[in-house]
């Protein structure tokens, strides 16, 4: 076995030192909850029947409680094309849990937001909370001690992590996650991304615009361009949290349904009556978020997930932050280019050798943990891509070479010899950006300050044409205390129209990019954020003022406003505006109030749990 790159190594340790505590006791606490917590046994005669009232044929083997009882926790609805094909999965499952002679019951519903939907729109201001809305409702639905195992149905942004987060509070469950695939390829991104910037130049009309996202978002299943949802697929795939290779297999298809088989087969094998135990929180363990860093950094996956991964690692008793992503990042090459960081989309890359590939290839080199608990097998059976041979699940190794060297890359000569993600700091806080889609000679941008406090106001002056010339665009007031951390995406085509006319420009800000960020450098997720803390004490950011020279350089790993430090001392910050209201704001005003910065995962939740537990 090829020995473990010192990088990683020194990392995972350093996390391992790092967590010592908190990691003890959240163990501590699921050994306490399997033996004592949420265990269909110690429900009374009137839980128990409360329990399997309504269940059918399965209320007998329900009732003499032999069997595993399989929770299912779905984010169905069908608004959202990747979680529609949802819909039909728990009758499936239920039918599947009888074949390995289990039952399973739905256990509860949450939330599932599409910030494809409320993208720029007031509505995203609930995207980030709604992450952790989405773990208390999956903590609620498991809160019933009926379940023996869980399975979680839910792929996009916040869904997957949220679901996470909640089951991570019932640990001592064996639990997979199940995805539904993304939707076949439609309109070519690089059409899409020309409709997209005509339009903000104002050369075509809403009709050509709207024409060209229908061609592009076209049917049931996840987008296929690589943001979070995606990359919320590979880290799943990366963490052993899913059956091997069941990623990018489109829905609809016989090779999806025998996965979601599988999967409930799988989950019956590794309950505590066995031998073979593999609850949550022992396959959720340091060495499974390194890995999950790894594989982002590999593929040039979203950013938002220097938010989110924190944020899961939280919920299991394990601190990372953003230096650990860099360090990381340094060792890491990038072997993938999928869209927005290349041409193909996920299907592409798929087809090219996908996970399978990235993974084989990272633990020849060293560069991943193979010695984590999976839901699978071991860490090597996640480099097999499954496939049917007479309507039978099997694995087969993935392709040797690439199939498209375009998009997909072995260690020995990736796109990039460092995968793409870098921290800066500096006098304006410390902030994220991703360097992957980005030509390298725009990693270091100098220039005067254009400050904004929303995007609306970023694209008016960028149609007033007061936007061309070289700037650094700041758009404050956007971190999780101010207005919950909306992305920013809408600001993309317009940047790039800027960038395409010749101007050196960049984005920096305390809010989010989307996890489709590209060719514009975006400095992002910055604290502390502008609005005053608890303590009453701005963020630097509110002390920028328009024209200031501001450098924010990837190469040195920098963000600085370039000002007088005696000038910059006497400065007074900037007045927020007034919370916006409306579209349900006003419901997530606790989790604003107490949000924690970025870097933790800005969550008032586990802020709050973490002084109790």
């Amino acid at each position: 076995m090829t020995d473990l790159h010192p990088t990683i190594a020194a990392v995972t340790d350093r996390i391992t030192r790092r967590s010592a505590q908190r990691r003890a006791a959240y163990l501590d606490l699921m050994q306490r909850q399997r033996e004592a917590g949420t265990n269909r046994g110690n429900l009374s005669c009137g839980n128990l029947a409360h329990g399997f009232a309504a269940s059918g044929e399965d209320k007998p083997a329900i009732r003499a409680g032999a069997e595993m009882n399989i929770g299912i926790v779905t984010a169905y609805n069908d608004m959202l094309s990747a979680h529609q094909p949802y819909g039909r999965y728990p009758e499936q499952i239920k039918i599947f849990a009888r074949e390995a002679g289990a039952t399973a019951q739905v256990a509860g519903g949450v939330p599932a937001m599409c910030d494809g939907v409320t993208q720029g729109q007031a509505g995203m201001d609930l995207s980030l909370f709604s992450r952790d809305n989405i773990a208390q409702g999956t903590a609620i639905a498991l809160s019933h001690a009926m379940f023996e195992g869980a399975l979680l149905l839910g792929i996009c942004d916040k869904i997957v992590p949220g679901l996470l987060i909640g089951a991570l509070r019932f640990g001592h469950l064996p639990t997979i996650l199940i995805p539904a695939g993304p939707m076949p390829s439609g309109l070519a991104n690089k059409e899409k991304v020309r409709v997209r910037q005509l339009y903000a130049e104002g050369k075509v009309g809403r009709d050509a615009l709207l024409e060209a996202e229908a061609a592009s978002y076209h049917g049931a299943g996840t987008c296929t361009f690589y943001g979070t949802a995606n990359s919320n697929q590979m880290m799943m795939e990366l963490m052993g949290l899913h059956i091997p290779g069941s990623a990018f297999v489109n829905p609809g298809t016989k090779l999806r349904q025998e996965l979601t088989r599988a999967a409930t087969h799988r989950l019956t094998e590794i309950g505590w009556t066995g031998d073979d135990y593999r609850p949550l929180a022992r396959c959720v363990d340091e060495k499974a978020i390194v890995n999950a860093a790894i594989g982002l950094l590999a593929t040039g996956g979203s950013t938002n997930h220097a938010i989110h991964l924190p944020a899961i690692a939280r919920a299991a008793g394990i601190i990372i932050d953003w230096q650990d992503f860099d360090e990381l990042s340094r060792a890491v090459p990038l072997l993938a280019r999928v869209y927005p960081n290349g041409a193909g989309d996920v299907n592409n890359f798929h087809a090219a050798g996908g996970i399978g590939y990235v993974v084989r290839e990272l633990l020849g080199a060293g560069l991943l943990h193979g010695d984590v608990l999976t839901v699978g097998g071991s860490m090597a059976d996640y480099s097999g891509q499954p496939v049917l041979v007479d309507d039978a699940l099997h694995w087969e190794a993935a392709p040797e070479t690439s199939r498209d060297d375009t998009m997909l890359r072995p260690v020995s000569a990736p796109f990039s010899p460092d995968g793409g993600m870098r921290l800066l700091s500096g006098n304006l806080g410390r902030a994220i950006i991703k360097t992957s889609a980005v030509a390298p000679d725009r990693w270091t941008i100098e220039a005067p300050a254009c400050i904004f406090d929303d995007q609306d106001q970023v694209l008016a002056a960028f149609k007033a044409g007061e936007l061309d010339r070289d700037c650094v665009v700041v758009v404050r007031f956007q971190g999780p205390r101010a207005n919950g951390m909306p992305e920013l995406h809408k600001l993309t085509p317009a940047l790039g129209v800027l960038q395409d006319r010749g101007y050196r420009v960049a984005l920096l800000t305390d809010g989010r990019m989307s996890g489709a960020s590209g060719k514009v450098p975006a400095v992002i997720h910055l604290s502390p954020e502008a609005l005053p803390g608890p303590d009453g004490v701005s963020g630097p950011l509110a002390c920028l003022q328009d024209g200031d020279m501001v450098r924010v350089c990837a190469v040195k790993g920098e963000v600085t406003a370039l000002v007088d430090p005696a000038e910059w001392a006497a400065r007074s910050p900037a007045i927020a505006p007034p919370p916006a209201l409306g579209v349900g704001r006003e419901l997530f005003a606790l989790f604003r109030h107490h949000a924690d910065e970025a870097e933790k995962g800005g969550s008032a939740m586990l802020a709050a749990m973490e002084t109790v537990v």
